[in-house]
């Protein structure tokens, strides 16, 4: 769901990066209260995770195809705030390396496929995990039905927008109908892949999903035979270095993973457009489409420009692009964190310090 440049008029395309930027300020304000030494290096993760699989399309439809949004797994994974930068950190990188999603649209991409689907998603999956049984299935469905949602609310903040300030005169009521309709498909992929992954990392390390903390069950005993909480022990404390070795394994499967998707999977990806680009050419919504600012750069489509073989082309690319998003996405994750940690050491925190 990419905008290029061409599709929104200038106007709305500077509101839309005015309306993006305050939220990534809000973000990094809420992301401080998320982030700490254990998921800051994850939220890096998920951004490149993110990355790797946006490469690869899914077919959903003859002659139409999909891929991962992410909003939805990086919120339940790390958190509302952080999923948004997660998403945005990808969708730079997108932008400016591999010209993918338009530079003057960045704003518009940022709002709807990270804004609107990371708010989306995380209302329902509260919603969710509120009502069902408190237990880790109930996560996983709440993932799977808040990802699946998650894709058409994008879909329709889209068209929202170009109903506002779309550059063609088209009518806004078919383009909704075969928007939504598309990324209702694509989002059932998304579900599939968002329930996989979320569910994978919380039968590994529970309390790294965000979306999990504070589901578990109180422990309770019958007592002269009523059901009463039963008293809390104090949890045995194990060796900082045995956890240290856990996180780090969580963290080197997923950036391998992550290396293997883009690098070679993403090769066998379809072909076909993807939602966006396909309702477009149908409806006639990209008749001013224009050329990406950053089309010459040597990572430009996904692929190494000046080497003959596309499929290590393509596959050196994708590997380039996880690791600038890594090193990029835990470089912001590891600053707010440090914010964060600044604020709590203030001099007013200090025991003895007045005013």
């Amino acid at each position: 769901m990419h905008v290029p440049d061409g599709f929104i008029n200038a106007p709305v395309s500077a509101a839309a990066g005015v309306v993006a930027a305050g939220a990534v300020a809000v973000s990094l304000r809420g992301a401080r209260r998320e982030l700490d030494e254990r998921t800051a290096p994850l939220a890096g993760l998920v951004a490149a995770f993110i990355f790797a699989v946006q490469m690869l399309n899914f077919p959903v439809a003859a002659g139409t195809s999909g891929h991962l949004l992410g909003g939805a797994l990086a919120a339940i994974l790390v958190g509302p705030y952080t999923g948004v930068l997660c998403v945005s950190v990808v969708l730079l990188m997108q932008g400016i390396l591999f010209a993918d999603g338009g530079l003057t649209a960045l704003g518009v991409n940022i709002s709807v496929m990270a804004v609107v689907t990371s708010v989306v998603a995380y209302a329902v999956f509260r919603g969710l995990v509120k009502v069902l049984p408190r237990k880790r299935g109930s996560v996983t469905v709440s993932a799977f039905v808040a990802a699946l949602i998650s894709v058409p609310a994008a879909a329709a903040a889209f068209t929202l927008v170009y109903a506002i300030g779309g550059t063609t005169d088209v009518p806004i009521g078919s383009v909704l109908t075969a928007m939504v309709g598309v990324h209702v498909l694509i989002g059932i992929g998304e579900a599939a892949i968002t329930a996989a992954t979320v569910g994978a990392v919380i039968a590994v390390r529970p309390d790294l999903v965000h979306g999990a903390r504070g589901l578990t069950t109180p422990l309770k005993l019958r007592v002269d035979g009523e059901l009463v909480d039963a008293p809390v022990a104090e949890p045995t404390p194990s060796p900082a270095p045995v956890a240290a070795r856990s996180t780090r394994k969580v963290l080197l499967a997923g950036l391998g993973i992550s290396l293997l998707l883009a690098g070679v999977v993403s090769f066998y990806a379809s072909a076909s457009p993807d939602g966006l680009e396909k309702v477009a050419a149908d409806k006639g919504i990209d008749a001013k489409a224009e050329d990406h600012a950053a089309a010459g750069s040597p990572l430009a489509d996904y692929g190494v420009q000046g080497l003959d073989n596309a499929r290590i082309a393509g596959g050196l690319a994708g590997v380039i692009g996880v690791g600038v998003t890594v090193v990029a996405g835990t470089g912001v994750f590891w600053a707010v964190r440090r914010r964060r940690a600044g604020e709590d050491v203030s001099p007013s925190a200090v025991p003895g310090n007045v005013g």
